[in-house]
């Protein structure tokens, strides 16, 4: 697709809007045509005679390598399970799958296989399942199958955890209603400090932070919760680099898994998923390895709480999970049957990568190379009053708040992470100051800034 070009498709009682980034659309799409851009064959009249309720479901399934594959990517115990978690949301004639994995990035094989397992399962066109982590840096990396029995053991779980995810999303299945709200949880952090040598890694009080609590939930008409999506932005970093006591460095599904664990446990039943937003220049407010800074402006990484350290990832996981509970009951407007609109738009943005010097400490100045062209890919998926907007790369959280503020709908949430992570994208500020997320980045000074811009123009385009 040319940049800035975008599809819209008509169907059902509802508009939804299909973006595809391999099709132009023009002012008169025969249905047919439009069959074939989904990927399905539908029956003339069907878009006519499809019901418009909103239907949703949710499942979640443990991918969590086993113990006969251990050492993983450094990994060699286990202190909690990971989870693929699988949302399902139908309106008419169409259907989405959103997949949200513990993991800090996955790759374009297993996300293959996870979408296969999903259109086998739902039907669902690849190019409407959305895929997206945590960015939980306490998971082994997703290698190729081919490097290794246990990489290939790992990718195989991830696919079988899906199948088993989406089978139970397609059973609970059902009429629903949604709703938003946010709050505040002051857990996140600026990771941006200033050393005697430049920028580095820390606590920056002082630092940009949104601590907003950004929250959908998704009922049966009855007032069950299904679904709990929650946004925020921070790195799920508590225990990355953290050794227990015996030496063995643990998986965990850390502060996002923690944190949705601790919602599950509210609502019977219901699947929390974490969206994670700005997570390029945020951390949690306390780790267990951690950067400390002297009066001097010098910088040591590697002051380890050990086993300790899990009890800062129980009380930030609890004070966060506490308040997406607390906003999640306090949601009364409910939307659902046929006023629902239920719309995806993707589209990509043309950009430059860039390479620097890589970051193994604060520098006070860096020189970044212009490499070759690249195209980001962008998602909007709007779910009645709210809108989703999703990216691959790391965000700054000027970013995501210049998108927030731009959009018109009532509740905005802005991910990073999508369709398996890319490396930073920094705003203008990180660049002049030579940051580790600038000097982390792929792309070139700007790019932030025409993504952002691109996004609020899809964001307006639905009305």
């Amino acid at each position: 697709m040319l940049e800035g070009q975008a599809s819209e498709i008509e169907v059902s009682g509802s508009a939804v809007d299909v973006s595809r980034r391999t099709f132009v659309a023009t002012t008169a799409v025969a249905a047919a045509a439009a069959a074939a851009v989904v990927g399905v064959a539908a029956p003339a009249g069907a878009a006519d005679k499809a019901p418009s309720t909103l239907k949703v479901g949710a499942g979640k399934a443990a991918f969590t390598p086993a113990a006969s594959v251990l050492p993983l990517d450094t990994f060699t115990s286990v202190h909690d399970d990971l989870y693929v978690r699988v949302l399902l949301v139908e309106s008419g004639s169409r259907s989405f799958a959103l997949a949200v994995l513990d993991l800090t990035s996955i790759s374009a094989e297993a996300i293959a296989l996870m979408r296969t397992a999903i259109t086998a399962a739902t039907g669902i066109a690849s190019a409407d399942i959305m895929v997206t982590v945590t960015h939980c840096f306490s998971a082994p990396h997703v290698a190729d199958s081919t490097s290794s029995a246990g990489a290939a053991a790992y990718v195989q779980g991830i696919a079988d955890a899906t199948r088993t995810a989406v089978a139970a999303a397609v059973k609970n299945l059902q009429d629903a209603q949604v709703g938003y709200g946010s709050g505040s949880a002051d857990v996140n952090v600026n990771r941006n400090v200033l050393t005697a040598d430049g920028y580095w890694l820390g606590v920056n009080e002082q630092g940009e932070s949104d601590d907003g609590v950004y929250v959908a939930r998704f009922d049966d008409l009855g007032g069950n919760p299904i679904a709990v999506l929650t946004n925020y932005n921070v790195q799920s970093c508590v225990m990355q680099d953290s050794k227990t006591a015996d030496g063995n460095l643990p998986i965990t599904a850390d502060l996002a898994g923690a944190a949705m664990a601790h919602v599950e446990a509210q609502y019977s039943g219901a699947i929390g998923f974490w969206l994670v937003g700005a997570c390029g220049d945020q951390f949690p407010a306390y780790r267990s390895k951690r950067y400390t800074i002297d009066k001097d402006k010098g910088w040591t990484y590697g002051v380890d709480l050990q086993d300790a350290g899990f009890a800062l990832l129980t009380a930030q996981s609890e004070r966060l999970g506490n308040e997406i509970v607390r906003v999640a009951q306090a949601i009364t407007r409910y939307e659902s049957g046929k006023n629902v609109s239920v719309r995806l738009l993707t589209d990509s943005v043309t950009a430059t990568q860039m390479t620097t010097d890589r970051p193994t400490g604060p520098v006070e100045s860096a020189t970044y190379t212009p490499t070759t062209g690249v195209d980001i890919p962008l998602w909007v998926f709007q779910v009645g009053k709210g809108v989703f907007a999703g990216v691959e790369p790391e965000l700054s959280t000027s970013t995501a708040t210049a998108i927030r503020k731009a959009s018109h709908f009532p509740s905005t949430f802005v991910m990073s992470m999508f369709e398996g992570g890319a490396k930073n994208m920094p705003d203008r500020w990180n660049y002049d100051h030579y940051t580790y997320e600038a000097r982390d980045g792929f792309y070139v000074e700007g790019t932030a800034e025409k993504v952002a811009a691109r996004i609020e123009r899809l964001v307006k385009s639905l009305g």
